[in-house]
């Protein structure tokens, strides 16, 4: 029994299998060899996790991503290789040329098609080089030569980045929606195209070119980091958490994928995971700019770290003196925390009656107050200051239906369900020039919620001087905004 016994023990032992980066490459490389980019580029993901600085797995998947028609992150690959691991593996200047060939950028393919010429005159795709070269020199007629002209996209970017960094949206949307038609595939573009009408409160179409970059170029990182800030100034906290933790997971190789994830994080409040990227960047030897110290002071901040966000504020100031009075250790968190914890609903309320007990001075504070604001919010904010010469479309009659209300009752719950539905339809583009009717209709559907009110459309109709039949009407629409989620 007993040498039976030993028998089953011996079987039953496993031999310990690590697996470590060469594991995850082969089998990158095989996935590859069989055409199946997708899995092979999960492989040599985290192939590079173990081994990020292996310049064999990161120029296997640079291919991959070439091959995947992702030109942009192939070439971000190609020049980490360059910059931090070996720069004399002068192939990454052609794979480089034909990257930037496939985006359209001719004058970068040229330049660095150039540059493998001078560094490897014999290399191994000298020949494929030099028909790149004639490609990208070729001329439509003798008094025009192709690469004459500057290149259009790259001045172009550089200007649309100007303009929104000076805030002048409109300009920059213009500019950008130029480059998306002109170059379909500069991803870049369609990010910061997504930001700017973002900033001018048309988050459809805002969203529409973030899932076109999500869509066709999946696993772009700054295209998820904006949707993360996207979710979290629209209050979609369940979202923010679920999309924040799946960032989390992700470990990016890029000095610029870092620097976007860490600053992201600390935009959207997760301060740890903020302080992880940033620091590292910054014991790295990374020189960023007044934002990046931002960050970095506020990630240091909150993590408990007061002394080195200290020092960083300082680097802040030396790059950008007007951040002045705006450190981190001013900021009243607990109030913050509050405000953040109050629903859309909940804000608008507090708003409308700090605007019927002309307590302006509260509008004043909770507009400077370092907490997201949706367009909705900043609309009805500005509104009540008088700081519009021209409002929004739609926010006049927003507060009309609000004050015909509060004429009636001052029942809070009726309050917080109308400011409810009347921000979806807000946001829907819904037409409320009609408050008369939007108001009855409101104080019907929420008097009906009890079923202890007996009331109808007819007598509520008589009672704001409108008809049944509007009522109605209105009525069958709050009831479609109700089931929105």
């Amino acid at each position: 029994m007993g040498k039976q016994l030993s028998k089953q023990q011996k079987k039953a032992q496993v031999v310990p299998f690590l697996q470590d980066g060469q594991y995850y490459y082969n089998k990158g490389l095989k996935a590859y060899r069989e055409q199946n980019y997708q899995k092979a580029s999960k492989y040599l993901e985290k192939a590079l996790e173990l081994d990020p600085n292996d310049a064999t797995k990161l120029s296997l998947l640079a291919t991959v991503y070439t091959d995947m028609g992702q030109y942009t992150q192939s070439n971000d690959l190609l020049l980490y290789i360059l910059d931090f691991v070996d720069e004399d593996i002068t192939e990454c200047h052609y794979f480089m040329a034909n990257n930037y060939a496939h985006l359209g950028l001719f004058q970068e393919a040229y330049k660095c098609a150039t540059e493998y010429a001078n560094k490897a005159p014999y290399g191994e795709f000298i020949e494929e080089n030099e028909d790149l070269i004639d490609l990208l020199t070729m001329e439509e007629d003798e008094d025009d030569p192709f690469l004459k002209d500057p290149d259009d996209l790259i001045l172009k970017q550089d200007a649309a980045k100007s303009l929104l960094e000076s805030n002048q949206f409109q300009e920059a949307i213009s500019l950008l929606e130029e480059i998306v038609e002109e170059y379909p595939e500069f991803w870049s573009a369609h990010n910061n195209l997504s930001l700017a009408y973002f900033y001018v409160g048309e988050v459809e179409k805002a969203k529409k070119f973030l899932q076109t970059v999500l869509e066709r170029n999946p696993g772009n990182l700054h295209a998820y980091c904006n949707l993360l800030v996207f979710y979290y100034y629209e209050r979609h906290d369940d979202k923010v958490e679920e999309l924040a933790k799946a960032l989390s997971n992700i470990h990016p190789l890029l000095f610029e994928h870092r620097y976007k994830l860490g600053a992201t994080f600390a935009l959207v409040g997760y301060y740890e995971q903020a302080y992880k990227w940033l620091r590292t960047l910054y014991r790295q030897g990374f020189e960023g700019d007044d934002v990046f110290y931002y960050w970095l002071s506020y990630a240091a901040y909150f993590t408990g770290n007061k002394n080195f966000s200290e020092q960083m504020w300082e680097r802040v100031l030396k790059e950008n003196k007007q951040k002045e009075g705006s450190e981190p250790w001013n900021v009243n968190q607990e109030e913050k925390q509050q405000a953040q914890n109050m629903s859309i609903e909940e804000r608008l309320y507090a708003i409308f009656l700090s605007i019927k007990t002309d307590s302006l001075e509260e509008v004043e504070r909770y507009k400077a107050a370092s907490v997201p604001q949706s367009k909705l919010e900043q609309d009805f904010i500005s509104f009540a200051l008088g700081q519009e010469s021209s409002p929004a479309e739609g926010i006049q009659s927003f507060f009309q239906i609000i004050n015909r209300l509060f004429d009636r009752t001052k029942q809070d719950e009726l309050f917080l369900y109308s400011f409810q539905i009347l921000s979806r339809a807000y946001q829907g583009k819904c037409s409320l020039k009609n408050d008369v009717a939007w108001a009855a209709s409101l104080e019907y559907v929420w008097r009906k919620q009890d079923s202890k009110e007996q009331v109808s459309q007819t007598t509520i109709a008589n009672e704001y001087g409108t008809t049944s039949s509007t009522v109605r009407k209105y009525v069958n629409q709050i009831k479609e905004l109700s089931v929105l989620e």
